[in-house]
């Protein structure tokens, strides 16, 4: 029986959401499970100068309050929009494909959007179409029961909504990308689970072949 991963909605995404796409002909983003602070759905981490640096999106809900991703709104009472675009060129400026992606990076991250989900799913097409990923992406505006999914289907659910998570370890059934070049290698060595921005920019279109070996 195959599996289909179900996955959270992420903002950009690490190399490691890629290889699960480019694994799979088709995944489930579950947009009606409850929003969870300090996960992939508002953060992304690059490497700079000074090491890893966390790109945190500013969501619209009151502190305790418990929605579905589908509703959670983006805040722009603060310019974190402004605040990613600099990161992201005073990190990956000089490296060799900085001027091949950045104009659509900051395309789509000074768009503003009325859901963080509108954003997520923005940045993750786009990182699929770097890659030439042609995996079906269903979204899911209700929350997927995962036994039920697999009796109505027909097909395992593989369930990372809550496993893969940038502060817990990568799930056995993730297998890690090989490491790649990274422009600040010489100060802090090979750091794992970057941004897909890190490994296009880094590596261009070498990528793909990373994401699918």
């Amino acid at each position: 029986m195959a599996s289909i991963p179900l996955l959270s909605a992420f903002y950009f995404g690490s190399v490691e959401h890629y290889r699960l796409l480019a694994q799979h002909r088709r995944v489930i983003i579950d947009i009606g499970e409850h929003y969870v602070r300090q996960t992939y759905r508002t953060r992304t981490t690059i490497v700079g100068p000074n090491g890893k640096q966390d790109l945190t999106v500013q969501i619209a809900r009151r502190s305790g309050e418990k929605m579905p991703m589908r509703s959670v709104g983006l805040s722009y009472i603060e310019t974190w929009p402004q605040q990613h675009v600099h990161a992201i060129r005073s990190a990956y400026g000089n490296t060799p494909w900085f001027i091949h992606y950045m104009d659509e990076i900051e395309a789509v991250v000074l768009k503003k959007y009325d859901r963080l989900v509108d954003l997520d799913l923005a940045t993750m097409r786009l990182s699929m179409k770097w890659l030439g990923l042609m995996t079906e992406v269903e979204v899911s505006e209700k929350y997927v029961e995962r036994d039920e999914f697999s009796v109505a289907n027909g097909n395992a659910v593989l369930d990372l909504r809550i496993t893969l998570h940038p502060k817990r370890s990568l799930p056995p059934s993730l297998k890690p990308p090989q490491p790649y070049p990274q422009i600040f290698a010489d100060r802090h060595g090979f750091i794992p689970r970057m941004s897909v921005m890190d490994l296009v920019m880094n590596t261009g279109p070498e990528a793909r072949r990373i994401v699918i070996a």
